[in-house]
């Protein structure tokens, strides 16, 4: 299963980014963050659309989104775990997860996505919500695979 992160905007060199880096590298997946620019130059309500059609260009085809938004679904990490397995288990090959820009998703990311899911009713920076992600892929693995590092 490979595991995919969109993203608008970048890392630069920061803790945050560390923290990031190391759950990632722990993860059984092969998973590629892809850091997408877009000009902030243009009002908000098209920025957010340019911003959604930039990511929805990235998808591939036939891969599993979920875009995460602070409106979404709240999944505990066991029912996250139990919706990653049960794609992988289909013979899912690809997820790709979606971060917006600063302002959030355009209305076109809601529409194409397979799953809107919540971190959390709190609005995070979005360099948090990328380490958060990966701590909860890590966390995945360790559930699915039965690993000490997951306990209730």
């Amino acid at each position: 299963m490979q595991i995919r992160i969109l993203a608008i905007g970048r890392f630069r060199n920061e803790p945050i980014k560390q923290v990031y880096d190391n759950f990632i590298r722990r993860l059984p997946w092969p998973c590629e963050l892809k850091e997408i620019q877009s000009s902030k130059d243009f009002p908000i309500s098209q920025l957010k659309s340019r911003e959604a059609s930039l990511l929805i260009d990235s998808i591939p085809k036939k891969s599993f989104s979920i875009a995460l938004d602070e409106r979404g679904q709240m999944l505990t990490s066991e029912a996250f775990a139990k919706k990653i397995g049960g794609l992988r288990d289909e013979g899912l090959q690809d997820i790709t997860f979606l971060i917006g820009g600063a302002d959030g998703h355009g209305k076109a990311i809601y529409k194409k996505a397979d799953l809107v899911l919540s971190l959390g009713p709190m609005i995070w920076p979005h360099l948090f919500v990328r380490a958060m992600l990966a701590e909860q892929l890590w966390r995945t693995s360790s559930i699915l695979s039965g690993h000490p590092y997951h306990r209730t």
